[in-house]
């Protein structure tokens, strides 16, 4: 379909579409949970705040906040992963690639364990040094050797680190079981009890990062062809590459600061918007940001009623549907190869 209503290109009102669908799961994320609440409070919770009221006080202390960090992170996922399976031309990598995942439990498992620190937003912040030490780590590490910054030894690097932060992530929990508890929750991924004041420490790097991805976008068209292309049409490949990683640690890694690792987003994500967009990362990356924040509205929303009266951790539930989509992309990818 070339066009969805006359004069309008069917690629712009499809993320005219996506934006409305994500308002409308913003305003399902404040009325659905164990407390139903109407959209009547909601509306006036913004409007004419009740401090009697109950229903409105749940609205802005927890389903407001929770409903745009969720909102956020799922946008800076989606497109980190977008921007990550262009540097490495890999359709299957997203920001475990980098280790940021794994550098920043390690962060907060070493500050829990070893510290005994377990405030909230001094985790936040320390989930996001590590996060980025480990993104910074992984292009050091790639740029050893005579052909400097490669696909290939981003991806062996960056696998390297993961198992290494993993391993002695593992190791510091079964010396000091007891700070099991207090982390576990977090390395799942959730969004339930966080802040706006935690979304607003992290919200200006992701802020920038969405700016700087479509600011760069027209160049990831260039440099998915292959360096060699890239290079013989102009283009500095090298600064190109840090470029991203720089947006692509911003945005994972602030993610991961507010929510823990939330897997699978940056995975299925840039995938499903490719059905929407083509291969133009000029249209990529809008619509990554906002089928991710699509998904893990939804996702947060189902995980408060799996289980009733508990929740699940969003994580557990991008998990749940990124799965089968991982196995019909990694599928896919074996059938064309």
């Amino acid at each position: 379909m070339e066009r969805l209503f006359a004069g309008i290109p069917a690629k712009i009102t499809g993320l005219l579409l996506g934006f409305v669908i994500m308002v409308l799961f913003i305003i399902a994320s404040m009325v659905f949970g164990a407390t139903p609440i109407s959209i009547s409070d909601v509306y006036h919770s913004f409007t004419h705040y009740d401090e009697s009221s109950n229903e409105q006080i749940i609205v802005q202390t927890s389903r407001a906040p929770r409903a745009f960090v969720a909102a956020a992170i799922g946008a800076s996922l989606a497109v980190a992963g977008s921007l990550i399976q262009g540097l490495t031309r890999n359709p299957l990598a997203d920001p475990n690639v980098l280790g940021i995942n794994f550098g920043a439990s390690f962060a907060v498992v070493f500050t829990v364990t070893m510290l005994s620190i377990s405030s909230l937003p001094i985790l936040t912040g320390v989930s996001f040094l590590g996060a980025a030490v480990a993104a910074l780590a992984v292009y050091l590490l790639g740029s050893i050797g005579r052909d400097g910054l490669t696909p290939l030894k981003i991806i062996l690097a960056g696998a390297a680190l993961s198992a290494l932060f993993s391993s002695f992530t593992q190791g510091m929990l079964v010396l000091d079981e007891q700070s099991l508890n207090e982390v576990m929750f977090w390395l799942t991924g959730s969004v339930a009890g966080r802040s706006l004041d935690m979304l607003q420490a992290v919200l200006p790097f992701m802020a920038a990062g969405w700016i700087a991805a479509f600011w760069i976008s027209r160049h990831m068209n260039v440099l998915t062809m292959g360096d060699d292309t890239a290079q013989g049409l102009g283009q500095r490949t090298i600064i190109i590459k840090l470029a991203a990683g720089i947006i692509i640690m911003a945005l994972a890694g602030s993610s991961v600061a507010v929510a823990g690792p939330v897997g699978f987003i940056g995975l299925i994500i840039p995938t499903i918007a490719r059905l929407f967009a083509g291969n133009d990362y000029r249209w990529i990356i809008p619509y990554s940001a906002l089928l991710g924040g699509i998904l893990v509205l939804a996702a947060d929303i189902g995980a408060r009623f799996i289980v009733q009266p508990e929740e699940l951790p969003v994580g557990v539930m991008t998990a749940v549907i990124g799965i089968p989509a991982f196995i019909v992309i990694a599928r896919k990818g074996i059938v064309k190869s």
